[in-house]
């Protein structure tokens, strides 16, 4: 990676402060810590690849980092391109492909496509996690994904609900981190574009053939947020008691290296 490519890809100040300042206050990573990232190549995942990686250079604490893609083997979705990319950058790559598409048509019960798919995507990152010793597995769901879930868990679930910013799995051998949790959409792509980010477009399908909820709450945000330019910061402050579930898990590798 030449000099002035390097300089366009280092992620900004704002980014950097908001995702260390949510490590900081969620316990995430402790010493030793071996992180897979869950990376399908869009402007998220690819953002905080970035972003965890220059954190490498100056964090208190040593941590590994590599990424995984989850292939669900639709239509138009080709990451292939994104290993040379990972190679560039010094990141060890996982790749496991399995058709959730053909899969979900054939058992999915009562469940919408893309839960099934997260679902069945969140088992392959345990297991790839488990088998090659990564007990941190870290995703890219920034505050706009967290407020959206906390509004479809008031509408629709009858509950007080957000993705949690730092939790262990029910097996109790992963740790799950978000370090995005205080981080907007917006800043995400405006780093993705100005750095050039080799973005996969997402291209599921399912997600196309009509309007999600998740899609009818954004557009219920954007449409407050003009109004009220405080919004996502209420959000916050009424989010983070409900962003973990009982204490907080010990970041760090227990064993000794």
């Amino acid at each position: 990676m030449s000099h002035s490519e390097h300089n366009r890809s280092k992620p900004p100040k704002s980014l950097l402060r908001l995702v260390g300042r949510a490590i900081a206050d969620f316990r995430m990573i402790g010493e030793g810590d071996r992180i897979l990232l869950g990376v399908s190549g869009g402007k998220d995942s690819l953002s905080l690849l970035h972003i965890l990686k220059h954190l490498q250079t100056y964090a208190p604490v040593r941590f590994e980092l590599a990424v995984l893609t989850v292939d669900p083997q639709v239509p138009g979705f080709d990451p292939e391109h994104l290993k040379a990319y990972y190679e560039d950058l010094g990141i060890p790559w996982f790749y496991e492909q399995q058709p959730l598409m053909d899969q979900a048509n054939e058992h999915m019960d009562g469940d919408s496509f893309c839960a099934y798919c997260s679902r069945m995507k969140r088992g392959i990152m345990y297991r790839i996690c488990r088998e090659q010793g990564y007990g941190v597995l870290a995703l890219a769901q920034h505050l706009d994904d967290l407020a959206e879930s906390l509004l479809m868990s008031l509408f629709h679930g009858g509950q007080l609900r957000t993705m949690k910013a730092h939790y262990l799995n029910n097996e109790g051998d992963v740790r799950i981190i978000r370090p995005l949790v205080y981080c907007r959409e917006r800043q995400t792509a405006d780093y993705a574009e100005r750095a050039e980010l080799p973005v996969v477009l997402d291209s599921c399908p399912a997600c196309f053939s009509m309007p999600t909820r998740r899609e009818h709450m954004k557009a219920l945000l954007a449409r407050e947020e003009a109004e009220h330019s405080h919004l996502f910061a209420n959000i916050l402050h009424a989010l983070k008691p409900i962003m973990v579930e009982g204490e907080l898990p010990q970041p760090g590798r227990a064993d000794p290296p």
